[in-house]
């Protein structure tokens, strides 16, 4: 491979799947910053413990969810460590689709079904198998 190949193949347009992967973890990790900052922003921390606790989990709990859901959020959007972070995201799914899952399928019915969480944890799946996809600071050049 020649010099000029090397810089030509450093500049060419991604495949449609890196860009399918980019559009899909951005699209997460606006999604978990979003989810981190209603906590603080919105419903405040110790409201979001409170929720915490009444939904049977220990409301200290809120502290490392929120930093999981903002650190995650902000990994994803980078493209740092993508599949690690996306693995680790879904226990923190799961318990959200506990306190879902009582509530019906439909997310917009009284206290939210579990159809969204479901389809995020699906999502973090995906995102698992699929790695960085274009952009990303993790992202090994293909040689």
């Amino acid at each position: 491979m020649t010099r000029l190949d090397t810089t030509l193949s450093v500049l060419s347009v991604p495949r449609s799947a890196d860009l399918a992967a980019l559009t899909l973890r951005l699209g997460l990790g606006a999604v978990f910053l979003a989810h981190a900052l209603a906590k603080p922003l919105v419903f405040t921390m110790p409201g979001t413990a409170a929720f915490f606790a009444a939904s049977g989990f220990p409301g200290w709990t809120a502290y490392p969810v929120f930093l999981a859901e903002l650190l995650g959020g902000l990994a994803l959007l980078a493209g740092f460590r993508t599949r690690l972070v996306a693995l680790a995201l879904l226990p923190v799914m799961a318990g959200a689709l506990l306190v879902h899952l009582p509530n019906g399928w439909m997310f917009s019915g009284q206290g939210g079904g579990w159809e969204y969480v479901a389809f995020l944890m699906i999502a973090l799946g995906a995102q698992a198998l699929l790695g960085d996809g274009a952009f990303a600071l993790g992202r090994r050049q293909r040689g």
